[in-house]
């Protein structure tokens, strides 16, 4: 399948509007399986540190 304007390439045949949106959730699902974890990991060693310095000075 050839486009012969960017236009007609973003327009997809008139699926345009399915196509992108398809493309755009899915790169919000994948944002937020690498993003959730790694903020989860932050949160997770800060509150040890935090638990840890509690600890420290009992």
């Amino acid at each position: 399948m050839s486009f012969s304007s960017f236009a007609e390439f973003v327009a997809m045949g008139n699926h345009g509007l399915y196509v992108w949106s398809a493309y755009g959730i899915s790169l919000v699902v994948l944002v937020i399986n690498v993003a959730g974890p790694l903020l989860a990991r932050r949160r997770y060693l800060q509150e040890e540190a935090r638990r840890l310095r509690r600890e420290e000075s009992k």
